[in-house]
């Protein structure tokens, strides 16, 4: 039993001075390792030392995203930073943060003459409010038929869940929950925002519109008409029967055409043939070089 107590004794007296070298050590700590804000609102990047005040200390922050970019060095505010933040003892104040903030921020403590002595990583998140999103809704589909609707927006962080509305009447996620929408057959996918009617009816014909919507906030599109539309198959048979039969008519009178020779070849007319001449004749030339003096003997001339 002795030995058990000299060995808590011992243990206690350990830790006490564990913790002592520590506090006479010092340490990087922070009082919010992931603040969640607001785009344009402000936001605290806390780093806070433990450190004897009389100790020569060099803070450096750096901001942690697609590469490592300085944000406080050698005393003075780096980047896009300088005109809308404040350095307050090891930490930093931002105003107006933007969703371009986003990331992890590390605050380095160097002591100038033990070295480097601690760090610690602040994770920023800014939320960032939806836009309006873009709507595309069909004009009119006939019954029967497949029907997809479409609402996204690409602004908002975190990214934007949707609901669909009909004449301002939500739709739920199960339209047999809802007796105005008992008979429709859709599917809604709130992460896309895609609304597919996979057979549609004269009961869907209405106003839709989408709301898209996050932590910070909502936005919603202008309201678009769809019109639904019965299929006349007997006109659209008759319409068949029309043009099969004016194309059997056109056939007929080309054919009877071609009978009576409208369409026959012309033959080109029959023009003055001279006559061939004879093997052994010889006629006489019409030029202006022979004259009197020019004597030539013809094949008709006979000795």
């Amino acid at each position: 039993m002795a030995g058990v107590r000299w060995a808590s004794k011992f243990f206690g007296l350990f830790l006490l001075l564990a913790e002592s070298c520590q506090i006479l050590a010092g340490s990087v700590t922070t009082n919010n390792p992931n603040p969640v804000v607001n785009e344009f609102s402000e936001v605290l990047l806390s780093c806070i030392t433990t450190y004897d005040q009389n100790d020569e200390l060099r803070v450096e922050w750096k901001k942690l995203n697609a590469g490592t970019d300085l944000v406080y060095f050698e005393n003075e505010l780096r980047g896009d930073l300088i005109d809308r933040a404040k350095f307050r003892e090891s930490s930093i104040y931002i105003n107006n943060v933007t969703r371009k903030d986003t990331a992890v921020y590390r605050c380095e403590v160097v002591h100038k003459e033990k070295g480097y002595l601690g760090d610690v990583s602040v994770n920023l998140t800014v939320q960032v409010k939806p836009i309006a999103p873009k709507c595309a809704v069909p004009k009119s589909v006939p019954v029967g038929k497949t029907a997809i609707l479409t609402c996204n927006e690409h602004e908002g962080y975190p990214p934007s869940t949707y609901t669909w509305y009909r004449n301002g009447d939500i739709l739920p996620g199960d339209p047999k929950s809802n007796p105005k929408f008992l008979n429709s057959s859709y599917k809604i996918d709130s992460n896309t925002g895609t609304l597919r009617f996979t057979v549609i009816s004269k009961l869907d014909i209405g106003e839709y519109h989408c709301v898209a919507e996050n932590n910070v906030g909502h936005a919603k599109c202008e309201p678009q008409h769809m019109e639904v539309y019965d299929i006349n198959i007997a006109a659209i048979i008759g319409g068949v029967l029309v043009v099969v039969l004016v194309l059997m008519i056109i056939t007929i009178v080309i054919r009877l055409a071609y009978k009576r020779g409208y369409f026959a070849k012309k033959q080109p007319p029959k023009g003055y043939q001279a006559s061939s001449k004879a093997d052994d004749v010889d006629y006489v030339r019409s030029n202006p070089v022979d004259d009197e003096g020019d004597f030539r003997h013809k094949s008709s001339f006979v000795i």
